[in-house]
C-alpha cells in the first residue's frame, strides 16, 4: 500500500542514511522500524509482570492474616478521638 508520511527533516535525513549504510531500500528500513514498534507496544501490553504474580501465592494466608488484623484494630478506634 502506498502512503505519504511527514517526517522531520532530521529524522529523514538519519534514516534514509541508516537504509543506506545497510545495504536496504528506504521503503524497507520504515517498514522494519514500523514492524519493530509493533512487536514492541505489543510486548508491553502482555504485562510482565503478571509473570512474577504466581510466585506470590505461598504469602496469600499471610495476607489475609494481616488483612484481619488491620480490620481488627480499626474497629477499637474511637470515632470521637478523631472529631
Amino acid at each position: 500500500m502506498k502512503t505519504t508520511l511527514e517526517i522531520p527533516d532530521p529524522v529523514f535525513r538519519r534514516a534514509k542514511s541508516l537504509a543506506a549504510a545497510r545495504g536496504i531500500p528506504f521503503r524497507e528500513f520504515v517498514t522494519e522500524a514500523v514492524k519493530d514498534k509493533l512487536a514492541t507496544e505489543a510486548r508491553v501490553g502482555e504485562k510482565p509482570w503478571l509473570k512474577l504474580m504466581g510466585r506470590l501465592k505461598h504469602l496469600h494466608k499471610e495476607t489475609l492474616r494481616i488483612d484481619r488484623l488491620i480490620e481488627e484494630e480499626t474497629e477499637k478506634i474511637d470515632s470521637e478521638m478523631w472529631r
